[in-house]
């Protein structure tokens, strides 16, 4: 193949991934609005169990009667389960024949500009919307949050969408400074950390929906949010999601330094990308060291995870079209 037929392959490899990730996110979606609640899954494993042990103590011919009344329940229950996991096992596999897709587009561009495929707006916010959905895959695997898919999807969607539509660009050579192997390293540091907060972040803003709604008493039995697990839940799972990101924006920043050293003679140079990137730093720093010092947990928590990722979210576009600097080559 030659560099313009991967390019073009590239191309309708991201309008495969969108497409996929779109019905990814109604399954998701549909899940979340049609799945029973973790209340009522308990009920009926109570029914199911009261009922074998009344058969097994032999129970009275009215109990008994009261059983087979329940028949038709339990098969409507069993049938509404089958359908949850229909949508969920939907969701999942176009989520991951999406993201095979979305590795495509990168590989292809990647062997298209003969180049790491990150050198410009549209080839990094591709490639973190790749890690945010590779981080979302891992946590689902790892701690079942598949409530997280249609959010994250949701957001992987949007970023594609922005990056096709205003952020494309040919492919093409990179600029001299961009011209390194520490492209390989630094980068895929940031893209790999951004990525994994992008899912902390989801988790944190459920938990902020769902804390304030309990607090109103606006938590229905069979709602949306009864099917999304616990605040505890969501507080640990944005905690450790965290604490896996943060060495590597850490490394991310370091191996910038150096970078810069090389490339600009200098390892800081007060650049407005360089200034945010250690924003939020301290940000997540502090998110962290709050929660392992001072015990703080809950509301406080998820308001100061929720202000890093702003701070995240504003060195990624923020800066990099309201300030010029040495890093205004995106």
């Amino acid at each position: 193949m030659s560099n313009a037929d991967l390019a073009n392959l590239s191309d309708k490899l991201m309008l495969t991934t969108v497409v996929m990730y779109i019905v990814a996110l109604v399954a998701y979606a549909a899940d979340l609005g049609f799945g029973r609640s973790r209340g009522a899954a308990e009920t009926v494993a109570a029914k199911a169990d009261a009922k074998v042990l009344v058969g097994a103590a032999g129970a009275e011919a009215a109990d008994g009667a009261a059983a087979k009344d329940d028949v038709p329940a339990a098969a409507q229950d069993a049938a509404d389960e089958r359908a949850r996991v229909d949508w969920i096992r939907l969701a999942v596999l176009l989520n991951v024949l999406g993201w095979g897709a979305h590795l495509g587009v990168l590989v292809t561009r990647g062997l298209a500009a003969n180049r790491w495929p990150w050198g410009n707006m549209y080839e990094f916010l591709t490639a973190i919307s790749f890690a945010a959905v590779t981080a979302f895959i891992v946590v689902m695997l790892r701690y079942k949050a598949r409530f997280l898919g249609a959010f994250v999807m949701a957001a992987a969607v949007i970023a594609l969408g922005v990056a096709n539509i205003w952020l494309y660009d040919s492919v093409g050579p990179v600029s001299p400074a961009l011209n390194s192997y520490w492209i390989a390293i630094h980068v895929t540091a940031a893209i790999t950390a951004t990525g994994s907060f992008t899912v902390a972040g989801a988790a944190t803003i459920l938990y902020l929906v769902k804390e304030r709604a309990e607090s109103r008493g606006k938590v229905a039995a069979d709602g949306v949010l009864s099917r999304i697990p616990s605040v505890e839940s969501l507080d640990r799972l944005s905690m450790r999601v965290t604490m896996f990101a943060f060495p590597i924006w850490t490394a991310a920043i370091i191996m910038g330094a150096i970078w810069a050293d090389q490339a600009w003679g200098r390892y800081w140079g007060w650049d407005p990308k360089e200034i945010w990137s250690f924003v939020t730093w301290i940000v997540y720093a502090a998110y962290l060291h709050a929660r392992a010092t001072a015990g703080w947990k809950g509301r406080k928590a998820a308001l100061l995870s929720l202000l890093a990722f702003a701070a995240l979210l504003f060195n990624f576009f923020g800066v990099n079209y309201m300030f010029s600097g040495l890093h205004s080559y995106a």
